[in-house]
């Protein structure tokens, strides 16, 4: 069994072992894919970089630091002035000589021998050579200078440097070594780089800061300008890029200048400082963009998410892979995404409600010309075989009728097709209904049907009010359109009733006949396309689009539009059943 086990072992391992990197790496890329997909869209990254733009720039200008650095040079060499004036005066006051006056003693005289002379002592040479005695001035130099960090520097009345305290021991003596050779320490390329960049960022118009030989201290204008009794301070760069602030104040004893004190910082003094801070902004910064990023990408969730998803809702409708599809309903948000769904969503529904009203309209043309079609052709292939005259002559009358009724057809189907894209494309302007009815009923009662008289009344409000927003003549094929529907059913002698009143925020036209009415199961029915109800009437007289079309002008512009009967009175009709005195159409359209 160990065996058989070992073996079972040994067989899966080489078979499942190369999975695991291939299901790994392929995780990974997907992750990324999703992560670059749906984070990182187009939009995501310009809220990102916008964003972010902000805070670099302004991170940016905080890491030049200008004024910081200026303070902290200012702050430098009041400090190094203050220093050194403490330090002058202390070696002036215990480390220079009397080199004005020589003292003769006269015992010293008196033991003269023939052919001696007398002059000052060794020691006294040694003291007049220097006018600041270095052995007395080291002690002192270091115990000032070694708290500090500062290095400090002593020229003597013509320039020579007698002290550098880089070359002291700790206890006070002077030290003195060889220079190192100049490429000894050479930077590498990085370094270089990054001194490149400091002196880019932290030069500006100092000048460059040289290392001058022990002979040539007046070569610093400061020390110069200390020689001549006055402080001076200078700022400079090293070759590193880094910032040398130095002052020299002269070393007096009663007025009279024994030398110069240079003290300078050490390279990197006040740079190190700068870079602190600026290493603590560029942390701050880094916390910063972390989080503006998450922020943004948050923002960007907000936004790009539903825009890509109303966007891919979009797409599917262009495509139609299904018979309807529903846009992402954003509505609940209170914002721009909200209202961007509701209108698209709107305008979706708006256009399968007009696909499928095209569609059912084409159906309905398709059926309404077929039966004339029919007839017509019927009537033509029995022509032929007609024997007597006047069967031929009832073909050619059925034929006749038949042509009328397509052509009436037509029109009305091209007129009904047009209405929606001419609605669209004129410009709607105010109608004065006024105007409007009172021009079509003079219209009507002179040119029309003179046995059926049409009135006009308005009523609640001056002419001035009856004005509202729309087409005049698309109003105008509405109202004689319901004219003529009511001319067509009342009796002769009969009238016809207009009346015209202002509502509160609406315009109500009313239109009465007096006619059979309308059957209650055919009040909503008669506004359908195609649908014609004349019993007296031969059939194909009438195309049945008319009513259809006022309709749909009537909603087309806001409006509503009904019928109903008119019926007599309680008191006048008793116990019997209501007596229907004729038809009412009504429209109410939103006034101005």
């Amino acid at each position: 069994m160990p065996n058989a086990e070992a073996e079972r072992h040994g067989g899966d391992l080489p078979q499942s072992e190369p999975k695991r990197p291939s299901t790994v790496r392929r995780l990974a890329r997907s992750t990324w894919q999703f992560i670059v997909r749906q984070s990182f869209s187009s939009l995501t990254r310009r809220i990102v970089i916008l964003n972010l733009a902000g805070l670099v720039a302004l991170v940016a200008g905080v890491l030049y630091l200008s004024q910081f650095r200026a303070g902290l040079i200012d702050a430098r060499v009041q400090s190094l002035l203050v220093q050194g004036e403490i330090i002058a005066g202390a070696i002036a006051a215990s480390a220079t000589v009397e080199t004005d006056a020589i003292t003769i003693d006269p015992d010293r005289l008196l033991e003269l021998q023939a052919g001696e002379s007398y002059g000052p002592s060794d020691d006294a040479i040694s003291s007049i050579e220097f006018s600041i005695n270095p052995e007395r001035v080291a002690p002192v130099l270091r115990r000032l200078v070694s708290p500090t960090k500062t290095r400090a520097r002593i020229y003597d009345r013509d320039g020579v440097l007698i002290l550098d305290s880089r070359n002291l021991y700790g206890r006070g003596d002077v030290l003195r070594f060889d220079l190192p050779p100049p490429t000894a320490d050479k930077p590498g390329l990085m370094e270089r780089a990054f001194i490149a960049m400091r002196r880019w960022f932290g030069r500006g118009d100092l000048p460059l800061y040289k290392e001058l030989g022990p002979e040539n201290g007046k070569g610093y204008e400061e020390v110069a300008q200390a020689l001549n009794g006055t402080p001076a301070r200078m700022v400079r760069v090293n070759d590193r890029g880094e910032v040398i602030v130095s002052v020299a104040v002269p070393v007096q004893r009663f007025r009279a200048v024994r030398g110069a004190l240079m003290l300078s910082t050490q390279g990197a003094d006040i740079d190190d400082m700068v870079e602190t801070e600026r290493l603590a902004i560029v942390k701050v910064f880094l916390i910063a963009a972390g989080v503006m990023v998450v922020l943004s990408m948050l923002l960007a969730g907000t936004i790009a998410g539903p825009v890509r998803r109303l966007a891919d809702g979009a797409e599917r409708v262009r495509r139609r892979i299904r018979s309807r599809v529903e846009i992402p309903d954003f509505t609940r948000r209170r914002d721009e995404i909200g209202h961007l769904s509701g209108a698209l969503r709107d305008m979706t529904n708006a256009l399968y409600t007009r696909i499928e009203a095209i569609e059912s309209f084409a159906a309905d043309v398709a059926h309404e010309l077929r039966n004339p079609l029919t007839s017509l052709r019927s009537a033509v292939e029995t022509l032929p075989l007609a024997k007597s005259e006047e069967s031929r002559r009832r073909l050619l009358e059925v034929i006749e009728h038949d042509v009328k009724r397509l052509d009436r057809l037509i029109s009305d189907i091209s007129n009904a097709s047009r209405l929606d894209a001419e609605m669209q494309r004129q410009e709607a302007g105010i109608v004065d209904l006024h105007q409007l009815l009172d021009a079509l009923i003079k219209a009507a009662n002179e040119v029309r049907n003179e046995e059926v008289a049409v009135t006009l009344a308005f009523e609640g409000a001056p002419p001035e009010a009856f004005k509202i927003p729309g087409h005049d003549s698309r109003l105008g094929q509405v109202m004689s359109n319901l004219i003529d529907n009511a001319r067509s059913f009342s009796p002769a002698g009969g009238t016809v009733r207009v009346t015209c009143r202002r509502l509160k925020d609406e315009v109500e036209i009313t239109v009465d006949d007096d006619g059979p009415g309308i059957r209650p199961d055919a009040l909503e029915k008669v506004f359908e396309r195609f649908y014609t109800d004349r019993p007296n009437q031969s059939f194909g007289q009438n195309s049945g689009l008319g009513l259809s079309i006022s309709k749909q002008i009537v909603e087309g512009h806001g409006g509503r539009i009904w019928a109903e009967n008119r019926v007599a009175p309680a008191a006048a009709r008793g116990a019997e059943a209501p007596r229907v005195l004729g038809a009412r159409f009504v429209v109410r359209l939103p006034a101005k």
